[in-house]
């Protein structure tokens, strides 16, 4: 097996003289592999896009971005946010935008 470095995490990759793929293991990460014939397979890593700010983010994810488990942290007479998109690796992306720390980043 040979290590290949996918966005800063390590994959393991092998491959037998057919050329199928045996393992790729990526964490956290969508990885796309395509074996090719006579080449080395292409490795594809989807990364979260990155908002400037909780009014471009809110633009995509309406109620905000939590990873999962995160419940919405409420001060007074207030409801909490029950619409947001469960997605850890956006929420990783943008934990800077969660003000309370309530594990919700932008949260309406």
């Amino acid at each position: 097996m040979r290590g290949v470095c996918l966005g800063g995490r390590l994959g393991f990759m092998g491959a037998r003289k057919s050329r199928r793929i045996i393992a790729a293991i990526v964490v956290g990460s969508t990885i796309t592999v395509v074996p090719a014939a006579s080449a080395a397979p292409v490795v594809t890593v989807a990364t979260a896009t990155k908002y400037k700010n909780c009014t471009e983010l809110n633009r995509k994810y309406k109620h905000g971005v939590a990873k999962s488990g995160a419940k919405d942290k409420v001060k007074g007479k207030g409801k909490p946010v029950k619409g947001f998109t469960v997605n850890n690796a956006v929420y990783k992306t943008h934990r800077r935008l969660d003000r309370d720390g309530d594990g919700i980043a932008c949260e309406k």
